[in-house]
C-alpha cells in the first residue's frame, strides 16, 4: 500500500526528531509531528515492565489525545528511548505498523515492526531488525542545492579542505592544543580551507580557530549562518571531529568528499568510538591524524534498508 501520512513520535531532541524524518520520508510523502514526553522518570521506568507483561497503555505520557485518531495515519515512527514505547502502543491504538530508529533496548523487540538499528548499538539479529552503518539524515538534494546557493551568495570561495568542529561531551574532549596540533597539519596541505565551529565548541578552542588564515570561517559564537551543506557539496576532503555523530553522518552519507574523523574521543569501549569504529570499516571515513590519514569517499547506501523498512511498514 502507499503511505497516506507517517505521524512521528519526538522527543523534542532534534537529532532524534531528523532521524525520524528520514525515516517517514521513506516509508510516505507526508508526515505529521507531535512532541511526547513521560509524565516522569517513574513513569518511564513503567513502561519497560508494561511493555514485558504486554500492556500497552498511552497514560504515561503527556502529548498525547483523542485527536490523533482522527488523523488518517498509516504508520507511527519515533526515534530514542523516550518514544520507543509511545511508538508501539499508539500504533496498535490506531491499528497500524509502528517503527522506530536506534535500538530499543529494554523492550520486547519482537513485538515492534521495524527498528532500524545503527551498528554502533550492538543490535541482536531478527526479522524486524534492520541494521544500518549511520544514523539516518533527513537532507534532500533540495536541501544542498539551497545550501550552497546560500553559501555562494556570501563568498567565492570553494573550499578544497573543509573542517567541523564539534565540542566535548562525556566520551570526548576537545582541547586548545589538541585543536592546533590538528589544525598545523590540516594548514599544511594544499587547497582552500574552510571551517565551521558548532554551540558545543569551546571558547578558548574557537579562538584557536579564528587565529588561522582560513580562506572561509564561521565562527558560530559570532554568526550563526551553516555552512556545513555547502561544505559536504564542494569540498575534496572532509574533517569532522569524532564525537560529532550526525555531522560524520552526514558526510559519510552525502556529497563526494573523502572523510576523515578528527579523534576527540576517550579511551575505552564506548558507542562514538563504535560508531566510528564502523564507518572506518566500512570504507566511509577514516581515523588519523589528517597529515598521515588515509581519508575515505565511500558513501553510505541506504536504499537496501529502506526497501527492507518499507516491506516490514506494509510499503
Amino acid at each position: 500500500m502507499n503511505m497516506r501520512k507517517v505521524l512521528i513520535l519526538t522527543d523534542g531532541k532534534a537529532g532524534h526528531e531528523n532521524q525520524s524524518r528520514a525515516f517517514a520520508r521513506a516509508l510516505g510523502e507526508a508526515s505529521d509531528c507531535v512532541e511526547i514526553h513521560f509524565k516522569s522518570k517513574a513513569h518511564k521506568a513503567l513502561s519497560y515492565l508494561l511493555d514485558w507483561l504486554g500492556v500497552s497503555t498511552l497514560s504515561l505520557f503527556t502529548g498525547v489525545d483523542a485527536r490523533l485518531a482522527r488523523g488518517g495515519y498509516s504508520a507511527v515512527v519515533g526515534t530514542g528511548s523516550g518514544t520507543f514505547y509511545a511508538v508501539k502502543a499508539l500504533a496498535r491504538w490506531l491499528g497500524v505498523k509502528g517503527g522506530v530508529v536506534l535500538y530499543p533496548r529494554g523492550y520486547r523487540i519482537a513485538t515492534f515492526d521495524c527498528i532500524l538499528a545503527p551498528s554502533f548499538d550492538r543490535p541482536a539479529k531478527a526479522p524486524n531488525v534492520i541494521e544500518i552503518p549511520a544514523n539516518l539524515v533527513a537532507n534532500d538534494a533540495a536541501f544542498y542545492a539551497k545550501g550552497v546557493a546560500d553559501f555562494r551568495a556570501r563568498t567565492a570561495v570553494v573550499p578544497d579542505v573543509a573542517v567541523i568542529v564539534g565540542g566535548p561531551n562525556k566520551c570526548a574532549t576537545l582541547t586548545a592544543d589538541g585543536m592546533r596540533r590538528w589544525l598545523d597539519a590540516i594548514f599544511a596541505q594544499p587547497g582552500a580551507k574552510a571551517v565551521t565551529t558548532s554551540r558545543r565548541t569551546p571558547p578558548d578552542v574557537e579562538a584557536v580557530v579564528d587565529s588561522y588564515p582560513w580562506d572561509y570561517k564561521l565562527i558560530y559564537s559570532q554568526d550563526r549562518f551553516n555552512p556545513i551543506p555547502a561544505f559536504v557539496s564542494l569540498a575534496k576532503r572532509l574533517y569532522v571531529t569524532a564525537e560529532s555523530t550526525g555531522m560524520l553522518s552526514e558526510a559519510c552519507t552525502f556529497g563526494t568528499a573523502e572523510v576523515v574523523a578528527l579523534d576527540d574521543l576517550r579511551p575505552g569501549p564506548h558507542k562514538f568510538r563504535r560508531f566510528v569504529d564502523g564507518l572506518v570499516a566500512g570504507g566511509y571515513a577514516a581515523w588519523g591524524a589528517p597529515s598521515t590519514s588515509s581519508a575515505a569517499a565511500r558513501k553510505v547506501d541506504l536504499s537496501g534498508p529502506f526497501a527492507a523498512a518499507r516491506c516490514r511498514m506494509g510499503g
